[in-house]
């Protein structure tokens, strides 16, 4: 289970401090889990992990497999919470360079509107066999639908009107929306999102669990380690991690700690934080509230912003995620020259070193006045990227109740959208 070390905190709070959030907490854990504060309609994520495979999970499954079988390349369609999830696990599980080596690589697309991207992409599906997977509630998101478009096309021509709907998958609403209807119409394969689970709380649905599978992921294991999480994070006491990481968070905010910089000493680890980051900054930051979610990869990130850190504005804190070292271990060797002067290294292993640097930073940050929240986990695998999974989405919920906000609404989302449509002359705007 995640342990919370919160020892590297002090120098700016004391354990009154947090005692003393002690109702606050049970009172936001309480009005999450019983539903009866704002965006209660969208709690459906906090009772999907299951120890059970549902029928969902083996239609999941089986796409799948299908999916490996018949395509060299599998395209995720969709923005925000609908590709962030499942590449952060895709990435972090199976290395950044997955798709050198497995067999059906995962791009995605939808998420943006460069057009070196998109033509990037096409050069990529240039020869090969592929199949996507659009997910969106709707299915009129601009970035998406756009893509979606032009994937349809591409899959038509090749292999024909007929053929090529057996190669779209689509993961959305059950019942509405323009992209349920163009699935029915078609007849696509579809996967649910549940009506009352948001977009950024949807990972551990076929939004995410789908792109896993076809990537080499098992999703039973995915849903097992959040089940387990859901389970051990039922406590209604500091014993509780998610308490102690929403509580020491909201402390250091009104001590005028205004951005969380999370943190990792894995590169694979980098979309994670992307998908931290929306969980976070949907989440909290409305009502002119809310702790500015940044993300830093260690220890490459020490060479650019390792400055600002240690010596600037005392105006962050940092959350680190420290996974389990590998198994299989690597040492660093004798050079009988010792140009580099590293001799002194000889047969230490590389997690040695990297646990050294991580210490090493530890304490220059917290001697440099910034607090260090430390989340110690397993090995990386995809039991533990469930379990990460729904430690923040609880952990999210519970902190935007303590700052007095609606943790499922994103009402300034729509601002830049409404100005968009305005000048691109869409009808109506």
């Amino acid at each position: 289970m995640i342990k919370v070390d919160i020892s590297n905190v002090w120098g700016d709070l004391s354990l009154p401090d947090l005692l003393a959030t002690e109702q606050e907490v049970f009172n936001a854990h309480k009005v999450l889990t019983e539903g009866k504060g704002p965006g209660s309609d969208f709690l459906g994520w906090l009772n999907l992990p299951t120890f059970e495979e549902t029928e969902e999970m083996r239609r999941i499954r089986r796409a799948a497999e299908r999916i490996r079988s018949d395509s060299q390349v599998f395209v995720v369609v969709g923005i925000g919470g609908s590709y962030l999830g499942p590449r952060a696990a895709i990435e972090l599980v199976k290395g950044q360079n997955y798709n050198l080596t497995n067999d059906t690589q995962v791009f995605f697309a939808g998420n943006n509107l460069s057009t070196r991207a998109w033509q990037e992409l096409c050069a990529l599906l240039e020869g090969k066999d592929f199949s996507i997977n659009i997910i969106s509630k709707s299915g009129t998101t601009t970035e998406p639908a756009i893509a979606t478009r032009a994937l349809r096309w591409m899959l038509e021509r090749k292999y024909g009107a007929e053929k090529a709907k057996k190669r779209i998958y689509v993961t959305t609403d059950p019942e509405k929306g323009a992209l349920r209807q163009m699935a029915t119409e078609e007849g696509y394969e579809t996967f649910v999102i549940p009506p009352d689970v948001g977009g950024r709380y949807s990972v551990l649905t076929a939004v995410g669990l789908l792109p896993m599978a076809v990537a080499g992921i098992n999703p039973t294991d995915v849903m097992l380690g959040a089940a387990r999480a859901r389970k051990e994070l039922d406590v209604r006491s500091f014993e509780n991690p998610a308490w102690q990481y929403a509580a020491i968070r909201n402390l250091l905010y009104r001590k005028g700690k205004k951005i969380e910089m999370l943190c990792c000493y894995e590169p694979s680890f980098k979309c994670f934080g992307g998908w931290w980051q929306q969980l976070f900054g949907e989440s909290e930051g409305k009502d002119g509230k809310g702790i500015f979610p940044a993300t830093a990869e260690f220890t490459a990130d020490l060479h650019s912003l390792g400055q600002m850190i240690q010596q600037g504005e005392r105006n962050l804190f940092e959350t680190v995620v420290r996974f389990t070292p590998p198994r299989k271990k690597t040492a660093i060797e004798l050079d009988w020259k010792n140009l580099d002067g590293l001799n002194y290294l000889e047969g230490k292993t590389l997690d040695f070193v990297e646990e050294q640097a991580f210490l090493g930073t530890l304490n220059a940050h917290v001697d440099g006045g910034v607090p260090v929240i430390v989340l110690q986990t397993d090995e990386v695998d995809a039991d533990t990227i469930g379990e990460l999974f729904y430690f923040f989405e609880l952990s999210c919920g519970i902190s935007a109740y303590m700052l007095g906000v609606n943790p499922f609404n994103q009402p300034g989302v729509e601002f830049y959208k409404k100005n968009m449509f305005h000048l691109l002359g869409k009808p109506g705007y």
